[in-house]
């Protein structure tokens, strides 16, 4: 089945929480593949077929997998001549439909590179969708609204307030059949229902930043490979961050987590093992506080990331990429299955709207897998050839924005109303009885990010999503 709920539905399987699943979303917000939440499911791995027969037992082939194949030769001017030519043609399969093709538009490269190319394309015109966050410092409106006017397209906005998605988050969790604490799942549940009003397909720009190097958490991760052996050398002055105490200012106590961070991520040996750290929504700090000791001690080690990158990478020539390379490969087999195209997913089709993913065909990616990193990383620019390819298409100035994200101000939110409804959430439910977690250790959680002590946005809506998934699944 294509979800759980489907295999829930049969009265004589049984149905048991899988403990490394919990920990798996406490850890990076979502189970990691194979796993699902319960024991007795798993998930089927990207690229892979899997065949039931009448009698005998079951087969499971891969039928492709990403490989990267570096071609030389070409100039600058022929890769991004390319990439604008792929571009298209990859767009124009996506756009085949016998109903119209609305588009996700947040005002980001992505986004507006998959408009510009409809656009580019011709045909009817077609409608592109904003979500909002009025008075928000990520709120992309305004840039999205310019590059729609450029472009001709109406344009449809939806304001996103904190009350409204405090009382939703239980209708955007029962879209997933596990929790789900994705940091767009929300505005993406919004900006479906509101697309399905109009249109039954619309494009999106997911996947360009694996493929296209646009993430920062993979600038930093190359950064943290630099500096590793200085601060591997250092260590002991290195430490001292995490024994700064917090200030009055937040802005300070959230450099100082990120400082912390990025130590962290330097002491570690492997790219990969900078993926499982930089993808991970909660610090082992914060889960040393609030998982309970017993719990705490059957899924946490200090070589936990080593663990993973032998769980999922085992092979030495894995070992061998690029750092680069080796996180652009854990991002598409590892983060987007579990996280990036199920937090898109599952909330299109709970309204009946269908997302394509143009920059994920499999021909497209492969292709990207041949170009040289300088083509996708330049100093600190991502997606540097895909920026260049957009660039004539767009309003001068349109591509300089710093990158914001599909995502909720959790930090501002979680200090107003939503702070109530999350704590509510988690207590009521009955997930604060399942011994995962110390109810105090939580309670301090909530405390610490109103005061401003520390950002605890993303862990305390994860406790939201969860209680949440607990209420409808489990109690």
């Amino acid at each position: 089945a294509s979800e759980i709920r489907a295999l829930r539905a049969i009265p004589e399987l049984q149905f048991d929480i899988d403990e490394r699943a919990v920990h798996d979303f406490f850890k990076f917000g979502h189970v990691q593949r194979p796993r699902s939440i319960y024991r007795q499911v798993r998930s089927l791995d990207p690229g892979n077929v899997l065949r039931i027969g009448l009698e005998g037992e079951a087969s499971v082939k891969e039928f492709w997998a990403p490989s990267f194949q570096p071609v030389t030769g070409l100039s600058e001017s022929e890769w991004i001549e390319e990439t604008r030519a792929r571009l298209l043609e990859t767009v124009k399969l996506h756009m085949l439909s016998d109903v119209p093709v609305g588009v996700f538009l947040s005002g980001g490269v992505d986004s507006s590179a998959v408009a510009a190319a409809m656009t580019q394309l011709g045909g009817p015109s077609f409608k592109a969708f904003t979500i909002g966050f009025p008075g928000s410092v990520i709120d992309e409106t305004k840039a999205a609204s310019r590059i729609a006017k450029h472009l001709g397209c109406e344009h449809i906005v939806l304001p996103l307030a904190p009350v409204r998605t405090g009382e939703l988050l239980p209708s955007v969790q029962s879209a997933f059949d596990e929790p789900c604490a994705a940091t767009s799942a929300v505005p993406h549940w919004h900006l479906s229902k509101l697309a399905a009003e109009h249109v039954k397909v619309v494009l999106c720009g997911e996947g360009s930043d694996e493929i296209f190097a646009g993430y920062k958490r993979q600038r930093t991760a190359l950064s943290a490979a630099r500096w590793s052996p200085l601060i591997k050398a250092l260590s002991p002055i290195a430490g001292l961050f995490e024994t700064l105490p917090a200030t009055s200012s937040p802005q300070l106590n959230y450099l100082k987590q990120n400082a912390s961070k990025f130590v962290d991520a330097a002491r570690l040996d492997k790219s990969f093992q900078r993926f499982f750290a930089g993808t991970q929504m909660s610090t082992p700090e914060t889960r040393s506080r609030i998982y309970s000791p017993d719990f705490l001690t059957r899924h946490q080690s200090a070589d936990a990331f080593a663990r993973l990158e032998q769980e999922y990478f085992p092979s030495p020539h894995l070992r061998g990429l690029e750092p680069l390379q080796q996180f652009q490969l854990a991002d598409l087999t590892v983060h987007m299955p579990g996280s990036l195209l199920t937090r898109l997913d599952r909330p299109s089709m709970a309204h009946s709207l269908e997302a394509r993913v143009p920059f994920l065909s499999h021909k497209f990616v492969d292709w990207t897998l041949s170009m040289p990193i300088s083509m996708k990383l330049r100093d600190k620019t991502g997606k540097y050839a895909l920026r260049k390819a957009a660039e004539p298409w767009l309003p001068k100035g349109a591509l300089d924005m710093r990158k914001l994200g599909f995502q909720l101000p959790f930090a501002e939110w979680f200090r107003g109303d939503l702070s109530e409804f999350a704590r509510e959430t988690w207590n009521g439910s009955g997930a604060s009885k399942s011994g995962y977690l110390q109810t105090e250790a939580v309670e301090d959680l909530f405390a610490e990010h109103r005061s401003g002590a520390a950002n605890h946005g993303r862990v305390l809506y994860a406790i939201a999503m969860f209680g949440c998934w607990w209420e409808q699944n489990i109690a």
